[in-house]
């Protein structure tokens, strides 16, 4: 049995991988990290646990086969090293491993990396675009939310080198992509029957897209990307505008989703993407609509599943030799 640790785990992300890995059938987590809590028990903080993660907050992670590092940006880079040189595994969902480029990292998310060593080696964790690399990776950079809905989106048309690298993005998210500490914008009573459009051109997903978009596809997409706040607690839709560059109809363009993603397990290619059809679930829809020379291309998740912790459990299996799909075959809530 392969033993794993949450570093973090107080968050919604944390949580939900403990939601997720208490039921895998090949890992035992041994144990979960707070500053906070330590000394608690997990299921008194998380009570949905109760019963399934019987384990105390602690302040270290101890030994184990691999370490999630679900903490806020800076953090990460300061415990992984620490961590690889014990020969531990990790993925980090905190942000500080997607870019090799530090130049990008820290014009972005306004901090000095302290860790180009390991950042030249981490392997970004999108498994259906970067299945080969993860497995047996030692390091993955888990994807943002709103970057893996809307990668998945646009891929298969800049693969096809059918599409203009000007590309718009409007994004939608639920309150719980802001994480637990509360706010402001995600105070009920200012976003509860509202639509708030924020980080207009800043949001740090913008160069994430476009750095896998071009690993993936060659070519170097220029991407305006507009998230927007919408009062649900879980989900996102990316809706992405598309110019072509080649006279196809419809059901051709519709043809190239279902060839890159057929026989892929959590992606699926439908005509209307929706939230409730994933939340709760590792699966993404995916669908393209096309208007003369223009494409419409949907990608829709849950933010704290596909967007987070059930692709970290994903990429995991991949990095441990096990099933994909081991801990994640579960369909969306759909109501």
């Amino acid at each position: 049995m392969t033993t794993v640790g949450i570093i973090g785990g107080t968050g919604y992300t944390g949580g939900e991988l403990a939601r997720i890995l208490s039921v895998h059938p090949d890992v035992e987590i041994a144990s979960m990290t707070s500053r906070s809590n330590a000394g608690k028990k997990v299921s008194d903080v998380h009570p949905y646990l109760k019963g399934y993660v019987d384990i105390d907050f602690t302040d270290s992670i101890g030994d184990v086969d691999l370490a999630f590092v679900a903490t806020p940006r800076g953090v990460a880079m300061e415990e992984i090293p620490k961590l690889m040189d014990r020969g531990i595994k990790c993925i980090d969902l905190s942000g500080d491993y997607r870019f090799h480029d530090i130049p990008t990292y820290e014009l972005w998310y306004g901090k000095r990396h302290s860790d180009p060593k390991n950042l030249k080696n981490a392997v970004y964790g999108l498994p259906e675009l970067f299945r080969d690399k993860i497995k047996g990776a030692d390091l993955v950079a888990n994807p943002g939310c709103y970057a893996t809905a809307t990668i998945l989106a646009c891929a298969p048309l800049l693969k096809a080198g059918i599409a203009d690298p000007l590309i718009d993005v409007d994004a939608k998210s639920g309150t719980s992509g802001a994480g637990m500490t509360p706010s402001e914008r995600t105070h009920h009573a200012h976003c509860g029957e509202s639509v708030i459009p924020y980080s207009v051109g800043t949001h740090r997903h913008t160069p994430e897209i476009e750095m896998a978009l071009k690993m993936f596809s060659g070519v170097e997409p220029e991407v305006l990307f507009v998230p927007n706040l919408v009062p649900i607690v879980r989900g996102i839709l990316s809706t992405c505008y598309i110019r072509l560059t080649a006279d196809l109809r419809e059901d051709e363009v519709q043809a190239i989703y279902q060839k890159q993603y057929e026989g892929e397990p959590f992606v699926h290619y439908v005509d209307e993407p929706s939230i409730r059809d994933v939340v709760a679930s590792n699966h993404a829809q995916v669908g393209v609509r096309t208007i003369g020379r223009r494409a419409v291309a949907f990608g829709t998740i849950d933010n704290l599943v596909k967007g987070a912790s059930g692709q970290a459990v994903q990429c995991m299996n991949l990095m441990l030799g096990l099933k994909e799909t081991a801990g994640l075959n579960a369909p969306g809530l759909g109501v």
